[in-house]
């Protein structure tokens, strides 16, 4: 219990000021998408939380308005396995939007939903709720917290395939304390700035 508190305290303390921090950056972000495509600037999208209660994660919109449905005329040239679908020139991505995944920024509003208790800052990438239902050894990536950054994360992103980035969540929920995600979040900033996997 008093670990879970002295997490819940990092993610309060750390969101509100990553978010006074980047205020900034999130104001230009917001305006450079909402100036340079049709629709909001922020997509909601149903995740699966703890113990796979669904939430709508925040981002700043990188594809162009009616991209979800477009995805089943690209799932033949899915990059990725499991239950993630990667694909390195996404056609339906805008020009701002490459930009934004390449340095992560796109990422930058679910410092709300840390605030809002639905995520933590280090935990286990929530998937979308229709690919969530997986079962055996993954369903334990469930029973934490998800994460805005994680192991997989600071270990090859989008570059590592499903297995091993289960793997490596599980390692996770085993391992989690204070001084892992503080190890965790520490290495996110040079993966962050060298762009590494990032896609």
């Amino acid at each position: 219990m008093r670990s879970l508190s002295a997490k819940r305290a990092l993610d309060l303390t750390g969101s509100v000021l990553l978010l006074l921090l980047f205020a900034p950056v999130l104001a230009s972000v917001y305006a450079a998408v909402a100036l340079t495509s049709p629709g909001g600037a922020i997509y909601r999208q149903p995740r699966a939380g703890l113990h796979g209660k669904p939430f709508h994660i925040l981002k700043f919109r990188t594809m162009h308005i009616g991209a979800a449905a477009e995805r089943v005329n690209l799932a033949a040239l899915n990059e990725s396995d499991g239950h993630l679908f990667k694909l390195r020139s996404d056609p339906r991505v805008t020009p701002v939007g490459r930009i934004l995944r390449r340095l992560s920024l796109d990422e930058l509003p679910q410092l709300f939903n840390v605030l809002r208790g639905e995520m933590s800052l280090v935990g286990p990438r929530p998937l979308v709720v229709e690919d969530s239902g997986y079962t055996g050894l993954a369903r334990g990536r469930l029973t934490v917290r998800p994460g805005l950054t994680g192991l997989w994360q600071v270990n090859g992103r989008s570059e590592l395939p499903w297995d091993e980035m289960v793997l490596l969540d599980l390692e996770y929920v085993d391992t989690h304390c204070l001084s892992v995600d503080l190890a965790i979040l520490a290495r996110t900033v040079p993966a962050v700035l060298t762009s590494r996997g990032a896609h």
